[in-house]
Protein backbone atom coordinates (compact mmCIF):
# COMPACT_ATOMS: atom_id res chain seq x y z
CA UNK A 1 0.00 0.00 0.00
CA UNK A 2 1.45 3.50 -0.54
CA UNK A 3 1.98 6.48 1.21
CA UNK A 4 -0.48 8.04 -0.08
CA UNK A 5 -3.43 5.26 0.24
CA UNK A 6 -2.49 4.80 3.22
CA UNK A 7 -3.23 8.35 4.61
CA UNK A 8 -6.21 8.69 2.39
CA UNK A 9 -7.62 5.87 4.23
CA UNK A 10 -7.25 7.24 7.52
CA UNK A 11 -9.07 10.32 5.95
CA UNK A 12 -11.99 8.48 5.38
CA UNK A 13 -12.24 6.55 8.59
CA UNK A 14 -12.32 9.36 10.80
CA UNK A 15 -15.32 11.19 12.27
CA UNK A 16 -16.27 14.51 11.54
CA UNK A 17 -18.02 16.59 14.06
CA UNK A 18 -19.57 19.77 12.65
CA UNK A 19 -21.17 22.39 15.59
CA UNK A 20 -23.30 24.44 13.65
CA UNK A 21 -26.26 23.54 11.63
CA UNK A 22 -27.11 27.18 9.46
CA UNK A 23 -25.78 27.52 6.12
CA UNK A 24 -22.00 26.75 7.18
CA UNK A 25 -22.72 23.58 9.12
CA UNK A 26 -24.88 22.50 6.57
CA UNK A 27 -22.52 22.96 3.57
CA UNK A 28 -19.98 21.29 5.15
CA UNK A 29 -21.66 18.09 5.50
CA UNK A 30 -23.15 18.28 2.10
CA UNK A 31 -19.59 19.11 0.59
CA UNK A 32 -17.75 16.44 2.52
CA UNK A 33 -20.03 14.00 0.79
CA UNK A 34 -19.77 15.49 -2.70
CA UNK A 35 -16.08 15.54 -2.13
CA UNK A 36 -16.12 11.69 -1.43
CA UNK A 37 -15.70 11.58 1.80
CA UNK A 38 -17.23 7.94 3.69
CA UNK A 39 -15.82 8.73 6.99
CA UNK A 40 -18.95 9.43 9.73
CA UNK A 41 -20.51 12.90 9.61
CA UNK A 42 -22.48 14.23 12.47
CA UNK A 43 -24.01 17.95 12.56
CA UNK A 44 -25.31 19.20 15.71
CA UNK A 45 -27.84 21.97 15.80
CA UNK A 46 -28.51 24.15 19.04
CA UNK A 47 -31.49 24.94 17.62
CA UNK A 48 -34.89 21.85 17.14
CA UNK A 49 -35.80 23.57 13.99
CA UNK A 50 -34.61 21.45 10.70
CA UNK A 51 -31.47 23.18 9.58
CA UNK A 52 -32.94 26.36 7.38
CA UNK A 53 -31.48 29.36 5.53
CA UNK A 54 -31.56 32.98 7.03
CA UNK A 55 -31.80 35.62 4.23
CA UNK A 56 -35.60 34.87 4.08
CA UNK A 57 -36.58 35.12 7.52
CA UNK A 58 -36.02 39.14 7.16
CA UNK A 59 -38.75 39.21 3.81
CA UNK A 60 -40.71 36.25 3.41
CA UNK A 61 -41.40 34.47 6.09
CA UNK A 62 -41.59 37.38 8.23
CA UNK A 63 -44.10 38.82 6.07
CA UNK A 64 -46.37 35.54 6.09
CA UNK A 65 -45.50 34.28 2.71
CA UNK A 66 -43.44 31.30 3.89
CA UNK A 67 -43.53 28.92 6.86
CA UNK A 68 -40.16 28.66 7.02
CA UNK A 69 -36.85 28.49 4.92
CA UNK A 70 -35.75 24.42 5.47
CA UNK A 71 -32.48 23.26 3.32
CA UNK A 72 -33.83 20.98 0.86
CA UNK A 73 -31.16 18.77 2.40
CA UNK A 74 -32.23 14.65 2.56
CA UNK A 75 -29.88 14.02 5.55
CA UNK A 76 -30.50 10.38 5.26
CA UNK A 77 -29.75 9.69 2.36
CA UNK A 78 -26.49 11.38 2.56
CA UNK A 79 -25.38 9.51 5.58
CA UNK A 80 -24.98 12.32 7.90
CA UNK A 81 -26.32 12.37 11.41
CA UNK A 82 -28.53 15.18 12.63
CA UNK A 83 -28.94 16.03 16.31
CA UNK A 84 -31.19 18.90 16.93
CA UNK A 85 -31.99 20.62 20.05
CA UNK A 86 -28.35 19.94 21.00
CA UNK A 87 -26.36 22.40 22.32
CA UNK A 88 -22.43 22.47 22.62
CA UNK A 89 -21.18 23.80 25.72
CA UNK A 90 -17.62 23.26 25.34
CA UNK A 91 -14.51 21.22 23.83
CA UNK A 92 -11.35 19.04 25.47
CA UNK A 93 -9.31 19.13 22.63
CA UNK A 94 -6.93 17.31 24.28
CA UNK A 95 -9.05 14.41 24.15
CA UNK A 96 -11.17 15.22 21.24
CA UNK A 97 -14.32 15.92 23.29
CA UNK A 98 -17.48 17.81 23.04
CA UNK A 99 -19.28 18.35 25.80
CA UNK A 100 -22.73 19.00 25.11
CA UNK A 101 -26.26 19.25 27.15
CA UNK A 102 -26.94 15.23 26.11
CA UNK A 103 -23.62 14.20 27.18
CA UNK A 104 -19.95 14.01 25.71
CA UNK A 105 -19.51 13.43 21.75
CA UNK A 106 -16.01 12.06 20.71
CA UNK A 107 -14.59 13.77 17.31
CA UNK A 108 -11.53 13.12 15.08
CA UNK A 109 -12.37 15.95 13.26
CA UNK A 110 -14.11 18.98 14.79
CA UNK A 111 -15.77 21.82 12.43
CA UNK A 112 -16.75 24.73 14.33
CA UNK A 113 -19.65 26.48 12.23
CA UNK A 114 -21.36 28.48 15.02
CA UNK A 115 -22.41 31.56 12.87
CA UNK A 116 -23.26 34.97 14.53
CA UNK A 117 -25.35 36.69 17.54
CA UNK A 118 -27.01 39.46 17.76
CA UNK A 119 -25.80 42.44 19.99
CA UNK A 120 -28.23 43.11 22.59
CA UNK A 121 -29.47 46.61 23.29
CA UNK A 122 -28.15 47.11 26.99
CA UNK A 123 -30.87 47.59 29.36
CA UNK A 124 -33.32 46.01 26.99
CA UNK A 125 -33.66 42.67 28.95
CA UNK A 126 -36.81 41.52 29.99
CA UNK A 127 -38.59 44.56 28.87
CA UNK A 128 -41.61 43.79 27.20
CA UNK A 129 -41.87 44.21 23.21
CA UNK A 130 -38.22 44.36 22.13
CA UNK A 131 -37.00 42.11 19.74
CA UNK A 132 -34.20 40.85 17.78
CA UNK A 133 -34.10 39.55 14.17
CA UNK A 134 -31.85 36.51 13.62
CA UNK A 135 -33.76 33.10 14.57
CA UNK A 136 -36.66 30.96 12.66
CA UNK A 137 -38.22 31.61 16.27
CA UNK A 138 -37.58 35.85 16.19
CA UNK A 139 -38.87 36.07 12.86
CA UNK A 140 -42.18 33.78 14.25
CA UNK A 141 -42.61 36.09 17.05
CA UNK A 142 -42.02 39.20 14.95
CA UNK A 143 -44.60 38.03 12.20
CA UNK A 144 -48.33 39.36 14.26
CA UNK A 145 -46.33 42.43 15.50
CA UNK A 146 -46.54 43.52 11.88
CA UNK A 147 -49.49 41.94 11.28
CA UNK A 148 -50.96 44.09 14.17
CA UNK A 149 -49.43 47.47 11.88
CA UNK A 150 -47.84 48.58 15.31
CA UNK A 151 -46.05 51.32 15.89
CA UNK A 152 -42.38 50.08 15.31
CA UNK A 153 -38.60 51.74 16.45
CA UNK A 154 -35.83 49.87 14.71
CA UNK A 155 -32.21 50.34 16.47
CA UNK A 156 -29.84 50.57 14.08
CA UNK A 157 -29.55 51.42 10.30
CA UNK A 158 -27.79 48.45 9.08
CA UNK A 159 -28.14 45.68 6.64
CA UNK A 160 -30.74 44.33 8.88
CA UNK A 161 -32.26 47.55 9.83
CA UNK A 162 -32.92 48.40 6.68
CA UNK A 163 -33.96 44.99 5.47
CA UNK A 164 -36.72 44.89 8.50
CA UNK A 165 -37.86 48.35 8.02
CA UNK A 166 -38.28 47.66 4.18
CA UNK A 167 -41.18 44.49 5.39
CA UNK A 168 -42.15 46.25 7.76
CA UNK A 169 -43.42 49.65 5.51
CA UNK A 170 -44.98 46.34 3.21
CA UNK A 171 -46.80 45.15 6.20
CA UNK A 172 -48.65 48.85 6.56
CA UNK A 173 -46.81 49.76 10.16
CA UNK A 174 -45.51 52.81 10.83
CA UNK A 175 -42.34 52.80 11.24
CA UNK A 176 -38.93 55.12 12.72
CA UNK A 177 -35.25 53.83 12.19
CA UNK A 178 -32.79 55.54 15.15
CA UNK A 179 -29.12 55.40 14.41
CA UNK A 180 -26.44 56.41 16.42
CA UNK A 181 -23.83 57.58 14.22
CA UNK A 182 -24.29 60.18 11.47
CA UNK A 183 -25.94 58.21 8.36
CA UNK A 184 -27.20 54.75 7.31
CA UNK A 185 -24.83 51.70 7.14
CA UNK A 186 -21.91 53.52 9.29
CA UNK A 187 -20.25 50.70 9.88
CA UNK A 188 -19.86 48.99 6.22
CA UNK A 189 -19.39 52.40 3.73
CA UNK A 190 -17.59 55.32 3.80
CA UNK A 191 -19.87 58.25 4.46
CA UNK A 192 -20.47 59.62 0.98
CA UNK A 193 -22.13 56.27 -0.82
CA UNK A 194 -23.83 55.85 2.19
CA UNK A 195 -25.30 59.69 2.11
CA UNK A 196 -27.47 58.55 -1.13
CA UNK A 197 -29.39 55.92 1.21
CA UNK A 198 -30.57 58.04 3.32
CA UNK A 199 -33.13 59.23 1.21
CA UNK A 200 -34.36 56.20 1.01
CA UNK A 201 -36.48 55.51 4.42
CA UNK A 202 -38.44 58.83 3.48
CA UNK A 203 -39.08 57.34 0.08
CA UNK A 204 -40.54 54.18 1.80
CA UNK A 205 -42.08 56.23 4.44
CA UNK A 206 -39.94 55.21 7.35
CA UNK A 207 -38.19 58.15 9.89
CA UNK A 208 -34.88 58.28 9.71
CA UNK A 209 -33.09 59.94 12.66
CA UNK A 210 -29.59 59.79 12.47
CA UNK A 211 -27.39 61.16 16.05
CA UNK A 212 -30.10 59.51 17.61
CA UNK A 213 -28.61 57.83 20.28
CA UNK A 214 -31.56 55.62 22.81
CA UNK A 215 -31.07 56.15 26.72
CA UNK A 216 -33.56 53.74 27.45
CA UNK A 217 -36.38 51.38 26.04
CA UNK A 218 -39.66 51.33 28.22
CA UNK A 219 -42.67 49.34 27.57
CA UNK A 220 -44.40 51.43 24.75
CA UNK A 221 -41.80 53.89 24.23
CA UNK A 222 -37.99 54.64 23.48
CA UNK A 223 -36.46 57.65 25.13
CA UNK A 224 -33.16 59.41 23.07
CA UNK A 225 -30.14 60.68 25.03
CA UNK A 226 -31.96 64.50 23.88
CA UNK A 227 -35.04 63.54 25.98
CA UNK A 228 -37.17 62.71 22.45
CA UNK A 229 -40.06 60.23 23.33
CA UNK A 230 -40.55 57.69 20.26
CA UNK A 231 -44.45 55.78 21.33
CA UNK A 232 -43.18 52.00 19.83
CA UNK A 233 -45.78 48.94 19.98
CA UNK A 234 -42.82 46.89 19.39
CA UNK A 235 -38.49 47.49 19.19
CA UNK A 236 -36.11 45.74 16.85
CA UNK A 237 -32.78 46.19 17.66
CA UNK A 238 -30.62 45.62 14.68
CA UNK A 239 -26.68 47.06 15.84
CA UNK A 240 -24.81 43.78 14.49
CA UNK A 241 -23.44 40.69 15.64
CA UNK A 242 -20.44 39.04 17.23
CA UNK A 243 -19.50 35.53 16.48
CA UNK A 244 -21.12 32.93 18.62
CA UNK A 245 -18.00 31.55 20.37
CA UNK A 246 -18.94 31.89 24.14
CA UNK A 247 -18.27 28.43 24.90
CA UNK A 248 -14.88 28.16 23.56
CA UNK A 249 -13.55 29.88 26.28
CA UNK A 250 -10.90 27.63 27.95
CA UNK A 251 -10.67 25.19 25.20
CA UNK A 252 -6.81 26.81 23.67
CA UNK A 253 -8.95 27.78 20.58
CA UNK A 254 -7.26 31.37 19.70
CA UNK A 255 -10.22 33.99 19.46
CA UNK A 256 -9.15 37.18 17.48
CA UNK A 257 -10.84 40.81 18.96
CA UNK A 258 -13.58 40.42 17.71
CA UNK A 259 -14.63 37.03 19.51
CA UNK A 260 -13.82 35.37 15.77
CA UNK A 261 -11.63 32.22 15.95
CA UNK A 262 -7.88 32.60 14.41
CA UNK A 263 -8.21 30.17 11.14
CA UNK A 264 -5.34 30.43 8.81
CA UNK A 265 -5.76 30.22 4.97
CA UNK A 266 -6.72 26.65 4.86
CA UNK A 267 -9.32 27.38 7.53
CA UNK A 268 -7.25 25.78 9.77
CA UNK A 269 -6.89 26.62 13.77
CA UNK A 270 -4.18 26.49 15.40
CA UNK A 271 -5.70 23.38 17.65
CA UNK A 272 -4.86 20.17 15.67
CA UNK A 273 -7.78 18.87 14.24
CA UNK A 274 -10.25 21.73 14.36
CA UNK A 275 -11.62 23.69 11.39
CA UNK A 276 -13.57 26.59 11.77
CA UNK A 277 -16.00 28.36 8.60
CA UNK A 278 -18.56 30.78 8.35
CA UNK A 279 -19.62 33.79 10.43
CA UNK A 280 -17.32 32.48 13.35
CA UNK A 281 -14.14 32.68 11.62
CA UNK A 282 -11.61 34.67 10.09
CA UNK A 283 -8.77 33.83 7.97
CA UNK A 284 -5.85 35.99 6.47
CA UNK A 285 -6.49 37.32 2.92
CA UNK A 286 -3.58 37.49 0.59
CA UNK A 287 -5.66 39.21 -2.09
CA UNK A 288 -6.22 41.91 0.39
CA UNK A 289 -3.18 42.30 2.51
CA UNK A 290 -5.52 41.58 6.29
CA UNK A 291 -7.38 38.90 7.68
CA UNK A 292 -11.11 39.24 6.75
CA UNK A 293 -14.05 38.28 9.23
CA UNK A 294 -17.08 38.17 7.10
CA UNK A 295 -20.46 37.73 8.10
CA UNK A 296 -22.40 37.25 5.27
CA UNK A 297 -24.59 34.24 3.29
CA UNK A 298 -22.05 33.38 0.40
CA UNK A 299 -19.04 33.00 2.40
CA UNK A 300 -21.18 30.58 4.60
CA UNK A 301 -21.33 28.76 1.56
CA UNK A 302 -17.97 28.91 -0.05
CA UNK A 303 -16.10 27.97 2.92
CA UNK A 304 -16.81 24.94 3.46
CA UNK A 305 -15.83 23.40 0.02
CA UNK A 306 -12.57 24.26 1.45
CA UNK A 307 -12.61 23.05 4.20
CA UNK A 308 -13.84 19.50 3.59
CA UNK A 309 -11.12 19.17 0.64
CA UNK A 310 -8.57 20.03 3.41
CA UNK A 311 -10.03 17.37 5.50
CA UNK A 312 -9.93 15.13 3.06
CA UNK A 313 -6.36 16.12 2.89
CA UNK A 314 -5.29 15.14 -0.91
CA UNK A 315 -4.53 18.60 -1.88
CA UNK A 316 -4.47 21.51 0.28
CA UNK A 317 -6.61 24.38 -0.63
CA UNK A 318 -6.74 28.26 0.08
CA UNK A 319 -9.86 30.21 1.01
CA UNK A 320 -8.81 33.65 -0.50
CA UNK A 321 -12.54 34.79 -1.75
CA UNK A 322 -13.44 37.88 -3.32
CA UNK A 323 -16.59 38.71 -0.59
CA UNK A 324 -19.89 38.93 -1.77
CA UNK A 325 -23.31 39.93 -0.63
CA UNK A 326 -26.76 41.51 -1.36
CA UNK A 327 -29.27 43.30 0.46
CA UNK A 328 -33.18 43.82 -1.15
CA UNK A 329 -34.49 47.07 1.09
CA UNK A 330 -36.54 50.11 -0.13
CA UNK A 331 -37.66 48.44 -3.54
CA UNK A 332 -33.48 48.37 -4.38
CA UNK A 333 -31.21 45.51 -5.03
CA UNK A 334 -28.07 46.68 -3.60
CA UNK A 335 -24.92 44.30 -4.19
CA UNK A 336 -21.41 44.55 -3.19
CA UNK A 337 -18.19 42.28 -4.10
CA UNK A 338 -14.37 42.85 -2.25
CA UNK A 339 -13.36 45.13 0.22
CA UNK A 340 -12.57 48.12 0.28
CA UNK A 341 -11.04 49.22 3.60
CA UNK A 342 -7.05 49.81 1.42
CA UNK A 343 -8.79 51.33 -1.67
CA UNK A 344 -7.00 54.63 -2.45
CA UNK A 345 -9.48 56.14 -5.13
CA UNK A 346 -13.53 55.91 -5.74
CA UNK A 347 -15.11 55.97 -9.05
CA UNK A 348 -19.07 56.70 -9.41
CA UNK A 349 -20.90 55.03 -12.44
CA UNK A 350 -24.24 57.06 -12.59
CA UNK A 351 -26.35 59.48 -10.53
CA UNK A 352 -26.77 58.08 -7.09
CA UNK A 353 -29.96 60.02 -6.80
CA UNK A 354 -31.60 57.84 -9.44
CA UNK A 355 -32.79 54.34 -9.48
CA UNK A 356 -29.27 52.66 -10.63
CA UNK A 357 -26.04 53.84 -9.90
CA UNK A 358 -22.43 52.03 -9.34
CA UNK A 359 -19.48 53.01 -6.91
CA UNK A 360 -16.27 51.37 -7.84
CA UNK A 361 -13.27 51.08 -5.69
CA UNK A 362 -9.50 51.60 -6.86
CA UNK A 363 -6.37 50.57 -5.42
CA UNK A 364 -3.16 52.03 -7.70
CA UNK A 365 -5.90 51.51 -10.49
CA UNK A 366 -7.02 47.41 -9.58
CA UNK A 367 -10.35 47.27 -8.86
CA UNK A 368 -10.88 45.88 -5.44
CA UNK A 369 -14.30 46.77 -4.56
CA UNK A 370 -17.74 47.43 -6.13
CA UNK A 371 -20.91 48.17 -5.13
CA UNK A 372 -23.95 47.71 -7.21
CA UNK A 373 -27.54 49.45 -6.77
CA UNK A 374 -30.02 48.02 -9.55
CA UNK A 375 -27.11 47.03 -11.48
CA UNK A 376 -26.26 43.51 -11.51
CA UNK A 377 -24.28 43.27 -14.62
CA UNK A 378 -21.68 45.88 -13.05
CA UNK A 379 -21.51 43.56 -9.73
CA UNK A 380 -21.15 40.23 -12.06
CA UNK A 381 -18.45 41.91 -14.25
CA UNK A 382 -17.26 43.44 -11.38
CA UNK A 383 -15.97 40.81 -9.34
CA UNK A 384 -14.49 38.60 -12.08
CA UNK A 385 -12.68 41.79 -13.05
CA UNK A 386 -11.34 41.74 -8.72
CA UNK A 387 -10.52 38.43 -8.67
CA UNK A 388 -8.60 38.37 -11.95
CA UNK A 389 -6.83 41.52 -10.45
CA UNK A 390 -7.38 44.08 -13.73
CA UNK A 391 -6.14 46.95 -13.93
CA UNK A 392 -8.85 49.59 -14.63
CA UNK A 393 -9.12 52.69 -16.59
CA UNK A 394 -10.80 55.36 -14.41
CA UNK A 395 -12.32 57.92 -16.76
CA UNK A 396 -13.80 54.30 -18.70
CA UNK A 397 -15.21 53.13 -15.31
CA UNK A 398 -17.13 56.34 -14.62
CA UNK A 399 -19.21 55.88 -17.88
CA UNK A 400 -22.60 54.11 -17.02
CA UNK A 401 -23.12 53.67 -20.65
CA UNK A 402 -19.91 51.30 -20.39
CA UNK A 403 -19.52 47.67 -19.39
CA UNK A 404 -17.35 47.21 -16.46
CA UNK A 405 -15.61 44.66 -18.49
CA UNK A 406 -14.54 47.16 -21.34
CA UNK A 407 -13.10 49.48 -18.91
CA UNK A 408 -9.65 47.79 -18.02
CA UNK A 409 -6.54 49.86 -19.05
CA UNK A 410 -4.32 48.96 -21.66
Amino acid sequence: MSEHTAQEGTAQGRRVVVVGAGMAGVQTAVALREQGFKGAVTLLGAEPHQPYDRPPLSKAVLLGKAEDSAFEVDFDSLGVELRLGCEVLGVRTAEHELDTEAGPVPYDVLVLATGAEPITLPGTEGVPGVHLLRTLDDAERLRPVLARQHEIVVVGAGWIGAEFATAAREAGCTVTVVEAADRPLAGALPAEVAAPMAAWYADAGAELRTHARVERVEPGAVVLADGTRLPAGAVVVGIGARPATGWLAGSGIELGPHGDVLADAHLRTGVADVYAVGDCASFPSARYGERLLVHHWDNALQGPRTVAANILGETPRVYDPVPYFWSEQFGRFVQYAGHHAAADRLVWRGDPAGPAWTVCWLREDRLVAVLAVGRPRDLAQGRKLIEAGRAMDAQALADPGKPLKDATAG
